[in-house]
């Protein structure tokens, strides 16, 4: 599956932002989603993911309250809700797919994953 982030940019402290990932392919269905980010100088780290064996989406602390994950299969769409966004927000966002399986440990790892996208920035200023 090939991977298209979309919808970073520049936002103020406060603002929300929605960005989205299209898949490629007619079996986005079974695949498992997550988003992660990358700051400069930092380590890539996880933020949220949307796993079928787990029902639900679930978060990194970092961003539980303000993100929100969702999907729209008929679109092969995957979308991250971003709101209150902070400084500390600013990253390479990342959205990454692995095959779907009954596994129900979280997969919070970017090593989880086997497809990426190329990455959308957003820049939050102050």
């Amino acid at each position: 599956v090939q991977l298209q982030a979309s919808g970073g940019g520049l936002v103020q402290t406060g603002d929300s932002l929605r960005l989205s990932c299209a898949a490629s392919g007619r079996t986005f269905s079974s695949y498992d989603m997550g988003w992660f980010r990358q700051a400069p100088g930092k380590e890539r780290e996880f933020v949220g993911a949307h796993i079928w064996s787990k029902g639900t989406p679930y978060y990194a602390n970092s961003v539980k309250g303000r993100a929100t994950i969702s999907r729209d299969n008929g679109k092969n769409t995957v979308y991250l809700q971003m709101n209150s966004l902070k400084p500390e927000d600013a990253a390479v966002y990342y959205c990454a797919a692995k095959k779907r399986s009954a596994e129900t440990v979280e997969a919070t790892t970017d090593t989880r994953y086997d497809y990426w996208g190329q990455g959308t920035e957003v820049t939050v200023s102050s």
